[in-house]
């Protein structure tokens, strides 16, 4: 830590988002360790950051401007941390550029400084589960790896103590995060972009152009030395890359394999991760041994437990139309789906077609986006809260019958975000007997 330690020890910087995940004040717990003098400045006010901030009170070399943003604490400094998710017409990041500070992400400056290769993995769907299939190959095969970037509680910029013992970093990326790859010009050493879906047209303002270029800054920037794996159904969407294109092809994972992940998305996946094993020269033995050990990732159609001979599943990541299509082609019957929230802009038109083959009964939680949901060959019934959908669906349930938590849409109406509605989600199935 020594070194950035130095690089960091007194210069100027505002944390544009502190954030209520971890990783926003694991990176301030950082740059506060190493010497910084840090103005944090978050939309979200005092005592909706209490915990975070509870994380940062020893440090005296910390100043706050919460509940707003100040034009003044986007000048005169050395740079801007920037969150992600800030608006892409951002007055902040726009006197920020106009007074010459760069504005760093901390993905972005992981990759910048921390001296190992990157391996990164972008995609609407399906790249949690690659990232982790990734890393956990690679950890099965003895190598020492670090896991970051769009992970839950971690810290990219905490990752960089760990570097001096580690071979690889393997990170995912969303749409935003590569916004700073962009600004630094740079893409990782190996690439992965499992597909391209409709997504975040309330942040892009239905440009789904600006979204994919998000998105291409993660080969973009690459050599001839570099190498980019497309997922199955990416073909024609990528042009003029200077790297190696290499294609992930779902025939290419055995069938006689042990897979604990459920649906066809879920081999997609697995394909991807294995073009990276392959690229690594990993022994296919070890690949094999890997993928029969992954375990399906929290609040990804993650089963939870039977009650009374009923199976539930928490798919809370489901944020789009799309992803509950995949979720519900995931299992060969009808399920009992409890979905809802706030609408994001997208098309529902194909989840409605499917929904009257796919579902016994639907429970909907209030929002924009559930409201969007209606057929007359559709058994619906609207909820006042998520407690009240699970309690609703156990009384429909029967012995065999699933009930699958998919909701669709945004969660900002309700839960902090997507992990706290998946958090409480858990919570109350637990106390089912």
């Amino acid at each position: 830590m020594h070194n950035f330690r130095k690089f960091f020890k007194n210069k100027k910087i505002t944390v544009m988002g502190l954030g209520l995940l971890g990783r926003g004040v694991g990176d301030a717990l950082f740059l506060a360790e190493c010497g910084a003098k840090l103005t944090v400045t978050d939309l979200k006010t005092k005592e909706e950051l209490k915990e975070s901030l509870k994380k940062l009170k020893k440090f005296k070399n910390i100043k706050y401007v919460l509940g707003r943003h100040k034009r003044e604490d986007f000048r005169n400094k050395d740079f801007i941390l920037k969150l992600a998710g800030v608006p892409l017409d951002s007055i902040y990041i726009k006197e920020a550029k106009k007074h010459k500070i760069p504005v760093e992400m901390s993905a972005t400056l992981f990759a910048k400084l921390s001296g190992i290769s990157t391996i990164a993995v972008t995609g609407t769907r399906g790249k949690s589960t690659v990232t982790h299939l990734i890393a956990h190959i690679l950890h099965t095969a003895g190598k020492k790896v670090l896991l970051g970037g769009n992970v839950r509680g971690v810290s990219n910029l905490q990752l960089l103590k760990w570097t001096k013992n580690a071979n690889l970093a393997v990170l995912e990326l969303d749409s935003w995060q590569l916004q700073g790859f962009g600004e630094a010009r740079i893409s990782p050493h190996i690439s992965v972009f499992t597909n391209f879906l409709s997504d975040h047209f309330n942040y892009y303002k239905n440009d789904v152009k600006k979204y994919f270029s998000d998105k291409s800054y993660i080969y973009k920037f690459q050599n001839k030395s570099d190498v980019l794996v497309l997922g199955p159904k990416m073909k024609d969407l990528v042009k003029n890359t200077k790297s190696k294109i290499l294609y992930a092809n779902t025939k290419d994972v055995p069938k006689s394999w042990h897979i604990n992940l459920l649906g066809r998305h879920n081999i997609e996946n697995i394909a991807c991760a294995l073009k990276v094993a392959e690229i690594l020269q990993i022994p296919n033995e070890i690949v094999k041994k890997a993928v029969k050990s992954f375990r399906t990732l929290a609040g990804r159609l993650e089963m939870i437990k039977k009650v009374r001979g009923i199976s539930i599943y928490n798919d809370t990541n489901s944020t789009t139309p799309d992803a509950v299509i995949v979720a519900l082609n995931s299992f060969s019957k009808k399920v009992i789906l409890i979905m809802g929230g706030m609408d994001k802009g997208l098309e529902v038109t194909n989840l409605i077609k499917i929904l009257p083959r796919k579902t016994k009964y639907i429970f909907l939680i209030p929002g924009s986006g559930g409201d969007k949901i209606n057929h007359q060959k559709l058994k619906i019934e609207k909820v006042s809260e998520l407690e009240e959908a699970i309690m609703q669906a156990m009384k429909k349930g029967k012995v065999s019958d699933v009930i699958l938590f998919s909701p669709g849409f945004a969660s900002f109406n309700m839960f902090k975000n997507e992990y706290d509605r998946g958090d409480q989600f858990m919570k109350i199935v637990k106390q089912l007997k």
